[in-house]
């Protein structure tokens, strides 16, 4: 069963994230420059902060560096003419110092470019500090309970935490449009290798969330 996907159709402006700022642009300039743009995604993060992580409530990292994996997996959407839906992307990240953003090798070409052009748009976090863009196979499987996702050099298997009567914490009416329908997980293992970069968490703070972000009204 796949988590629910829920409309709040906001613009991101000056978003800390779990591990990245996602910041949207504000500016007229900016959003004259861009095509009209928006997806509903779900979101799925691991990092290595402790449960709960602090950003996701506008604070900051208990814990630097703050590592994460995110990824995002796009419902619907357009990007100008393009349909993104279906389209999904890794970020590996160190907090306010690098990324490494790997997509989906499934996607076209005119997709691919869809994504790299948000990223100043919609994930200016991620773009900045950016080691790499590429296209990589990228596995994931979400359900209520588990969330498992990997890419070349980042995999990441999380569980949902229980509170009261058995049922999954979860967390409303959050700070931005990213975080909403925010369930509460915890690292089984959060883990990345690569050249100068390596980690591997346990018992770290995870969750899974709705995206609802553009540059147009909803229902557009």
């Amino acid at each position: 069963m796949r988590l629910p996907i829920v409309g709040i159709a906001l613009v991101l402006a000056g978003i800390v994230s779990g591990g990245v700022a996602l910041v949207a642009s504000s500016t007229a300039q900016a959003g004259a420059a861009a095509p009209d743009w928006h997806i509903t995604a779900t979101v799925a993060e691991s990092c290595s902060c402790a449960v709960s992580c602090s950003c996701n409530f506008g604070g900051s990292p208990n814990r630097m560096p703050c590592e994460g994996n995110r990824l995002i997996s796009i419902a619907k959407g357009h990007y100008g003419d393009v349909d993104l839906a279906g389209v999904s992307f890794l970020v590996t990240f160190e907090m306010r110092s690098w990324s490494k953003i790997y997509v989906s090798d499934n996607v076209s070409d005119r997709q691919n470019a869809a994504v790299e052009a948000l990223l100043p748009i919609a994930f200016a976090g991620f773009r900045n500090g950016m080691l790499s863009l590429q296209k990589a196979p990228i596995t994931m499987e979400i359900t209520d309970t588990r969330v498992r996702f990997s890419g070349p050099e980042s995999s990441v298997d999380m569980e949902v935490m229980k509170g009261f009567g058995g049922q999954p914490v979860k967390i409303l009416n959050l700070p931005n449009p990213v975080y909403q329908d925010y369930t509460q997980f915890k690292s089984v293992t959060h883990q990345h290798s690569s050249a100068g970069h390596a980690w591997s968490h346990s018992g770290t703070n995870g969750f899974t969330s709705t995206m609802d972000v553009g540059n147009q009204a909803p229902g557009r």
